[in-house]
């Protein structure tokens, strides 16, 4: 596994989110494969009048020319490297020349340059802002290189040449686009990928360490994990998966989750030895008492994961594959190795088995005990008000998803994002395409005249900036054929339509061909209209786009033509759908698959109804905070319920199983039973709940919000799972006592082997 682990890579294209064959993805797809990438820009911006003095508009010039000659660039534009339509009476065809050919010499040039490149209509909003005093530069990335790992070295190299820029001439720069973004966040997953399993590793030893005191039981379980973490980047790499922002926490959750199973076993092995003082029957009995018991919790939270391998979304089946399998896998290791290990090892002293007389948690149990015999009242009464509060913070819950929005604030990404926005109504991709059903329908004069008043309609939103598309062109043309004359940047009328159209066709600069070609598919019947736009957010994006879509067809009815709103802006919010309402059916799915354990283990309903009301009453608790703080539900923190779920079933799990091996003993009765599994289990599952509380409060120190929230909200979780199950658990099995078919609880659900551990654990056979 270690071989295979380097092979891994990041990702470099955007997380795949919705399904293959939905049908927003698939019209996605068929636009790129017409129209090519949409989100393939970067742009650098900056609001600085001495652009245009001379030295810095030539440095700015040369720092345009230098980016296109990076390989892998596919074309630079601003406004020291700008192109203007030129007409070609003799040929009968438009010429595209550059405006600026050499640095200019003196100011009063620059002046001039600046006359002319704002009077250049077709760039205004898009290049530059001639009411603000804005601009930028607009760098297109070759195809093959955008998705690719090349991509960043390419990134790199545009900002060292920028930075260089900018302190040369003590301006400041503003980046962004989707290579840019993309590029960065992937350098922050990378970074976090090595941060967070650091951590996990330093918090889980520090607690182990605190709990057990002796080296031998820090060190080997961390070495079980970490043999684990090799395991996860092996399966990766095997399975051609790429590390994205979810695959990145992997190693760090294999470390989190699995040292419990280490806590668990070494915790039996120490209560037994105390009480036989011998090291192999110890270990045996571990094996046998808490083998079974981390099994089904290993499952119960590989379901929690494994749930998302029926999403159909590709990045949450990813993560639920590598996860599950992982967790088992980890677990497997656990249950052979560590035994193995401590058998080699010399016997725990009465030093290492001290932990387990703390003073503190046997009063905070017993403690527990009191209160679940002598005031259960008070605890459901508690309990049904928690859920009450809880239950109104879930419905001020929205499902709203941004683009940067797991960014903090103070980001350098998030700051130019909202630089853009600002000065150019934003940066991301939303594209339309509209098919006339004809043959050569695009040309007509009415259609154009159409895609005209269509796009000023959304271009008057100032979330979206305005258009370019072939009217832009058209208009461009025009100016074109009258010299440049900016008052001639319109649409050709019915007569100068026909000649413009026969120039523009056969129009050519630096190779490029047919100069309309990037917004025609071959035969000329559908086009495609692009505009930028501000980062809004899913849930205010779905209404505008639904008012967008009833006014569209006002202008392009239905019947005859057909007009798709696409790009990666819809795609993110589209994503970001989805997962909300995969939701209900992951947790559900979660519930359901674990109940049908706990039912396997107890085969009784009554017994499943204990089992799952503390944590779900968690989840509530869990979801209410969400709602109170504000937290939106989103692709980031979707995840938090089924997971959590998953691993605060861990605790019932533990607390049960002891329960029915106490019930096993004909004396003990359904009383006594509850109070030995809370003196006994309770250490172990405080001492599980401690690790994964304080191993996923690791992620608050994640530069992504989706991933630190996912951190607090799970070990805000765990927590009050870790207190339902120690209180409301006995509580509901003491109320219910009378009606507990002890005979069918107490049967072990795996018949162990007698001749291997008595059912008095304290005589050694």
């Amino acid at each position: 596994m270690g071989y295979h682990s380097k092979d891994l890579q990041l990702a470099y294209a955007g997380s795949k989110v919705l399904p293959l064959d939905d049908p927003s993805y698939v019209e996605y797809n068929e636009f790129k494969a017409k129209f090519g990438e949409d989100g393939a820009v970067l742009v650098i911006g900056l609001n600085d009048k001495r652009i245009w003095q001379k030295d810095v508009f030539n440095d700015w010039s040369k720092l345009s020319n230098d980016i296109k000659a990076i390989k892998g660039i596919q074309e630079v534009l601003s406004v020291g490297r700008i192109y203007e339509l030129k007409k070609d009476t003799t040929e009968r065809k438009f010429v595209l020349n550059k405006v600026i050919s050499a640095p200019a010499t003196s100011q009063a040039e620059v002046d001039s340059l600046k006359q002319k490149i704002e009077g250049l209509k077709f760039y205004d909003g898009l290049l530059f802002n001639t009411k603000n005093g804005s601009t930028l530069m607009a760098i297109t990335f070759d195809r093959q290189i955008l998705n690719s790992k090349y991509r960043g070295k390419i990134v790199n190299k545009i900002n060292d040449l920028a930075q260089t820029f900018s302190e040369k001439n003590k301006v400041e720069l503003h980046y962004s686009g989707l290579p840019w973004v993309r590029s960065k966040l992937s350098d922050k997953i990378a970074k976090e990928f090595v941060l967070f399993l650091v951590l996990a590793l330093a918090t889980t030893g520090l607690v182990l360490a605190i709990f057990f005191k002796q080296f031998h039981a820090v060190f080997f379980p961390l070495l079980v994990v970490i043999n684990g973490v090799v395991w996860a980047l092996g399966i990766i790499a095997l399975f051609g998966y790429q590390i994205s922002l979810l695959l990145g926490i992997i190693p760090a959750l294999i470390v989190i989750i699995g040292i419990p199973n280490s806590v668990l076993l070494l915790n039996k092995y120490h209560n037994e030895f105390r009480k036989t003082g011998d090291k192999m029957h110890s270990l045996e009995v571990a094996i046998q008492k808490i083998g079974p018991t981390a099994l089904l919790a290993n499952v119960s939270a590989a379901i929690g994961f494994g749930v998302f391998s029926f999403t159909n979304s590709a990045i949450l089946e990813e993560f639920g594959h590598i996860a599950s399998i992982n967790i088992i896998a980890t677990y497997i290791c656990s249950i052979i190795l560590v035994p193995i290990i401590f058998s080699f090892l010399p016997a725990p002293s009465a030093k290492h088995t001290k932990h387990l007389d703390s003073k503190k948690l046997t009063a905070f149990l017993q403690k527990i005990d009191y209160l679940v015999f002598h005031h259960r009242k008070a605890i459901y009464i508690s309990s049904a008000v928690i859920v009450l509060i809880a239950l109104y913070g879930v419905t001020k819950m929205h499902a709203n998803g941004y683009v940067v929005d797991d960014l903090p604030k103070k980001d350098p990404i998030y700051k130019d994002l909202k630089f853009f926005e600002k000065n150019f109504d934003g940066v991301l991709p939303l594209e339309v395409s509209i098919d006339t059903k004809k043959k050569n329908g695009v040309m007509n004069a009415s259609f154009i005249k159409r895609i005209d008043k269509f796009q000023e309609m959304v271009s008057a939103y100032p979330e979206i900036s305005r258009a370019l598309s072939l009217d832009e062109v058209l208009k461009m043309a025009t100016q074109g054929f009258y010299n440049g004359n900016p008052s001639q940047y319109r649409l050709p009328n019915t007569m100068e339509q026909a000649f413009i159209l026969s120039y523009a066709g056969k129009s050519a600069g630096k190779g490029s061909g047919d100069m309309l070609k990037a917004f025609l598919n071959k035969d000329k019947s559908e086009t495609r209209v692009s505009f930028q736009m501000a980062d809004i957010g899913s849930e205010k994006m779905n209404v505008l786009l639904k008012e967008l879509e009833v006014r569209t067809d006002s202008i392009f009815p239905k019947e005859k033509f057909n007009v798709v709103f696409t790009g990666s802006s819809r795609i993110f919010v589209k994503g970001t759908d989805y997962l909300v309402e995969n939701l209900k059916e992951s947790l559900l799915l979660a519930i359901g698959l674990i109940s049908i354990i706990i039912f396997i283990l107890f085969r009784s309903l009554r017994m499943n109804g204990i089992a799952l009301i503390p944590n779900i009453i968690s989840l509530i608790f869990t979801a209410g905070i969400m709602g109170y703080v504000g937290i939106n539900l989103k692709p980031s923190t979707i995840l938090i319920f089924s997971v959590a779920f998953g691993l605060a079933n861990d605790q019932t799990i533990y607390f049960l199983t002891k329960y029915r091996q106490e019930l096993e003993n004909p004396a003990n009765s359904i009383s006594k039973a509850i109070s030995l599994a809370l003196s006994e289990t309770g250490v172990s599952m405080i001492y599980a709940a401690g690790i994964l509380f304080f191993g996923f409060g690791i992620f608050a120190a994640s530069n992504f919000e989706g991933t630190m929230w996912l951190g607090i909200l799970v070990s805000i979780t765990l927590l009050v799972a870790l207190l339902s199950n120690l209180i409301l658990v006995p509580a509901l099995l003491l109320s219910l006592e009378q009606r507990i078919n002890r005979k069918k609880v107490a049967k072990p659900l795996i018949q162990m082997d007698m001749d291997l551990v008595d059912e008095d654990d304290n005589n050694k056979v």
